[in-house]
């Protein structure tokens, strides 16, 4: 008597017909379950990842509102005991002059001076004129 309980529960574990049975709501045949999850995906789904990119955009722009962080030189960060094998072997690989410090500061300390510094050479050039 218990193996044949055993039997049927073990059989009705393992049919395709239970795994068909239990996929859920809209995944007969017919009944319009395509229309469903294509109305789903354009109506529910489609503005759920607008919504998001607009949020992380949003605070990506506000994050980069901030001042950069002031460098302070510790002496157990930017250790380099060999050059990198790319570069002059003192930039990382995805080095950015702005936000990664070198050992000893930032390329770019003070902000706007290249700026400053490209209209300065433009001026002698239209002086030279």
């Amino acid at each position: 008597m218990a193996s044949q309980i055993l039997g049927t529960v073990l059989k009705s574990q393992f049919t395709t017909s239970a795994a068909r049975h239990g996929a859920g709501a809209g995944a007969g045949r017919g009944h319009g379950s395509m229309k469903m999850w294509k109305a789903i995906s354009l109506f529910v789904a489609m503005p759920a990842i607008g919504i998001t990119m607009l949020s992380a955009y949003e605070g990506e722009m506000e994050h980069l509102s901030h001042p950069r962080a002031k460098f302070i030189a510790y002496e157990h960060l930017r250790i380099r005991t060999k050059p990198f094998p790319w570069g002059d072997g003192n930039k990382t690989l995805f080095h950015h002059p702005h936000y990664n410090a070198l050992p000893d500061g930032y390329e770019d300390e003070g902000e706007g001076e290249g700026e400053e510094g490209e209209g300065e050479e433009e001026e002698e050039e239209e002086e030279e004129d």
